[in-house]
């Protein structure tokens, strides 16, 4: 294992470099906000482009890197979820979903375009986003390329995160036991962070990696969406939300969050050195909620 100190400062290095990469290229493959149909345009650039981790895309080339290939063979995957996590956020904060009024710090989208708008400029993001996966198989091998493609899209449909938006929905209806909310989040929002970790392996052809990056993918969805459970908890209190935080209290949900933590990092030990941006990746996302 490397130091404490290079391993950190290797990590910050590789947030610093590639989600610059991944911002610019965001702003390349996105349509031009003056080609028609403009408004539509204009509206994905909006929502694609705003201030965000972008965790999912890091995790994706980290994942590859710890694969043995090289991060910028699979930015196109990277950018692909980045998509898909941006047009599940416009569509979640609909009207008839969560209602919100803003996000990141700016007003939502159907706010400013309209809710027409949203609703198609979140489809047209999930579109693109395949779209891009495809693109990979002029670079990669086809047969890896389809594998990722049906990974991506298993971990957001009715198994995943799609199926999980509706428990979600059911459960603020009082409609599904609240007691069942791990199996919200593992679908809604932790299946496509374990496809963003499997994909280095399956992009990469290493069979051998998947039972570790899975695993690993696996516990930290879980982790990562009870950290965002504790940073909206005061926000929610009066709110009927499955979180962990309503079942757990926040203290109960820290020490899940850790437990996942911790599992994330056991599962990587196969991988040594390999796996330190992941780890640091992992703790980065978890810990902001300390």
């Amino acid at each position: 294992m490397t130091s404490g100190s290079a391993s950190r400062d290797r990590f910050a290095e590789f947030v610093r470099t590639w989600t610059q990469i991944v911002e610019d290229a965001l702003d390349g493959w996105l349509p031009e906000a003056t080609r028609e149909p403009e408004l539509l345009h204009q509206a994905m650039r909006y929502s694609a482009l705003s201030e965000g981790k972008r965790f999912r895309p890091l995790l994706v080339l980290a994942s590859a890197e710890a694969s043995g290939l090289a991060p910028d063979r699979a930015l196109r995957a990277a950018c692909a979820v980045e998509a898909i996590h941006t047009y599940s956020l416009i569509h979640d904060d609909l009207p008839s979903m969560d209602n919100a009024a803003t996000r990141r710090g700016r007003p939502t989208l159907h706010v400013v375009f309209g809710e027409a708008i949203a609703i198609l400029a979140g489809d047209a993001l999930h579109a693109l986003a395949f779209q891009w996966l495809a693109q990979m198989a002029e670079e990669l091998d086809p047969s890896r390329v389809t594998r990722a493609v049906l990974e991506v899209a298993a971990a957001i449909g009715t198994e995943g995160m799609v199926g999980g938006q509706v428990l979600d929905l059911l459960a603020e209806r009082g409609e599904f036991p609240l007691e069942r909310v791990e199996e919200i989040h593992r679908r809604k929002t932790g299946s496509l962070i374990r496809a963003c970790a499997r994909l280095g392996p399956l992009l990469a052809g290493r069979e051998d990696l998947l039972p570790s990056l899975s695993a690993y993918g696996e516990h930290l969805g879980l982790a990562f969406q009870i950290a965002d459970d504790i940073l909206d908890a005061p926000s929610e209190a009066e709110l009927p939300k499955a979180t962990y935080p309503r079942v757990f209290g926040i203290e109960g949900a820290r020490r899940e969050a850790q437990r996942e933590l911790e599992a994330a990092l056991v599962a990587l030990e196969p991988l040594e050195d390999r796996g330190e941006v992941l780890r640091d990746l992992a703790r980065w996302a978890v810990e902001r909620a300390w």
